[in-house]
């Protein structure tokens, strides 16, 4: 993620597994700037529950820009409360179109325990392929492990450490010191 006001700031890796009826979020906790480490313990993953409903979110990039992202995904789900896509969808076009959120940085994967989702500020909201989403600095890393992971009989939450582990032995930017949460699918 290139920010040209803080170019020496990198991101994080959030990864994302849905399997057997789970959905695991797990993100590291490395906060970088340049080569060096300013924080080690960030929560890059948060349980929200507006309305009651239960989300989780991981997020990627500028910590302030996605804050700002989630604040505004928790207004979206109250007002369509069981709709994730719908909100998710709603997020996504006001980031793309209002000229203030436009200018942030940061990338989100969503999840209510049935579906999966990554939301971009380019106005996507994609459902990965394989059940296995990743984003962030690492993201390539761990969506590579995640997915060779997932013939195996292991968890979503054993998938998605094995691979946030793999990806903070290639990534720089990435540590071991990670935030999961775990959220099932709605009966």
């Amino acid at each position: 993620m290139s920010n040209d006001a803080f170019p020496g700031w990198h991101g994080t890796t959030i990864i994302g597994v849905r399997k057997d009826g789970r959905v695991t979020v797990a993100g590291d906790g490395q906060v970088s700037m340049g080569q060096t480490v300013m924080k080690g313990t960030a929560r890059k993953v948060r349980r929200l529950t507006p309305g009651g409903a239960d989300v989780v979110v991981g997020f990627a990039g500028s910590t302030a820009d996605a804050f700002t992202l989630v604040e505004r995904l928790e207004g979206k789900l109250e007002a369509a409360p069981g709709q994730l896509a719908r909100a998710c969808v709603e997020l996504a076009k006001d980031w793309r179109t209002d000229k203030y959120l436009q200018k942030l940085e940061a990338m989100l994967i969503v999840t209510d325990g049935t579906d999966l989702l990554v939301v971009t500020g380019a106005g996507d909201v994609l459902e990965p392929e394989q059940g296995v989403a990743a984003i962030g600095s690492g993201g390539n890393y761990a969506l590579a492990a995640a997915r060779a992971l997932m013939d195996t009989d292991r968890t979503a939450e054993d998938i998605a450490r094995r691979a946030m582990a793999i990806a903070a032995d290639i990534c720089v930017y990435t540590n071991t010191n990670l935030t999961v949460e775990t959220i099932e699918a709605k009966a």
